[in-house]
């Protein structure tokens, strides 16, 4: 992420193609002195649907920053049929990370969070066992233990959801987390819960994925980031990334090797959130550069 001191403002939309839609957007913004430092557009052409992302400096912009939305809901959306987001870079999203017992992503993630690589805060840290609060306590971030079982699920769930926002989260990041997450949860947080899964969807199911690739003899293991919907496993992916296996690996080699891919593809995958290029679109995401 580049870092950047002056402020700005992101527009996330998509709507139905037409002609004129980026003329009209930049208009919009050049005519009240906004300076546009980014602009990606994609048009899905079997769909008809148009896609974008823009960014420019509110230095000097005419609109007054509580008006921004109010101006382009009536100026622009309505009449492209447009459904979109406005952020602020000076509004840093705020970022629960939910954690078991693998400390890989955990620390990986706190690495790049403690070197001010992204535009974020964190909070908190939840998760159903004790082990991994001497990490959060090395990073400074409070550490809550919510010990679930199947028959206190959904009272332990909804003091982790109370926790969430009387601390504002406005994302969530599963770093190993070894718990389905309720419906409930995630209707509050769509498209808002990142998860990492340990190969390329599908998978090889149950508790030793890679166990199972070694006796399959795999040629290729893989990292998937992606959305948290009630389907699981299945929601919009963000990123994907494999390594290359031979029958010269151990076990210990393919768990080595999975763990590497696991924490470079979910600290991808939650750069972009934080960075605002992402859009989902059904159970899509266009992912903008």
């Amino acid at each position: 992420m580049i870092k950047q001191s002056k402020d700005t403002a992101v527009l996330l939309l998509h709507c139905p193609d037409k002609q004129g839609i980026i003329a009209t957007v930049t208009e919009f913004i050049n005519v009240n002195k906004g300076n546009i430092i980014y602009l990606d557009q994609h048009t899905d052409t079997v769909q008809k649907v148009f896609f974008m992302r823009i960014e420019w400096e509110l230095e000097g912009f005419l609109i007054p920053r509580d008006k921004i939305i109010e101006y382009f809901s009536t100026l622009i959306a309505q009449k492209y049929s447009m459904d979109f987001q406005i952020y602020f870079h000076s509004q840093k999203p705020r970022m629960a990370l939910f954690v078991s017992k693998s400390a890989h992503c955990m620390y990986d993630l706190l690495a790049h969070y403690e070197a001010g690589d992204w535009n974020v805060e964190i909070p908190l840290v939840i998760s159903n066992h004790p082990d991994l609060e001497h990490i959060a306590k090395k990073f400074g971030i409070p550490f809550y233990c919510f010990p679930i079982t199947k028959d206190n699920k959904a009272e332990m769930e909804a003091k982790e959801m109370q926790l969430l926002a009387d601390n504002g989260i406005t994302f969530c990041v599963l770093a190993r987390y070894m718990q389905i997450i309720s419906p409930e949860m995630i209707k509050r947080y769509p498209n808002k819960i990142i998860n990492i899964h340990h190969s390329f969807l599908p998978a090889f199911v149950g508790a030793k994925p890679y166990h199972a690739a070694f006796e399959r003899g795999v040629k290729i293991i893989g990292a998937t980031s992606h959305y948290v919907t009630e389907e699981l496993d299945a929601g919009p992916i963000i990123k994907q990334d494999v390594a290359r296996i031979s029958h010269k690996d151990t076990i210990e080699n393919l768990i080595s090797k999975g763990q590497d891919l696991e924490k470079v593809v979910l600290s991808r995958a939650v750069e972009k959130h934080i960075e605002r290029k992402i859009l989902v679109y059904k159970n899509k995401t266009i992912v903008f550069g």
